[in-house]
């Protein structure tokens, strides 16, 4: 039970700090959510938003950091 209180304390902090960079991000203007190959489709009545880039995008950033925090702790 203990190791697992660990782990959750750490991923509250991860989780913590993952929700102020985003909040920062926003601030900042950074244009996730916005990029080139997001899909728009905008009818009357109708709004549908695929931001497929932007998925590919911080899929990239988050598989980097974690192969770099399991390198780390290895």
């Amino acid at each position: 039970m203990l190791s697992i209180g660990k782990w959750l304390i750490f991923a509250g902090v991860g989780l913590a700090i993952l929700g102020g960079l985003i909040w920062m991000a926003a601030r900042t203007s950074f244009p996730i959510g916005g990029l080139p190959g997001d899909i728009r489709f905008e009818r009357e009545g109708f709004y549908l938003y695929v931001p497929l880039a932007s998925c590919l995008l911080l899929s990239m950033i988050v598989t980097i950091g974690l192969n770099l925090i399991t390198r780390l702790f290895r």
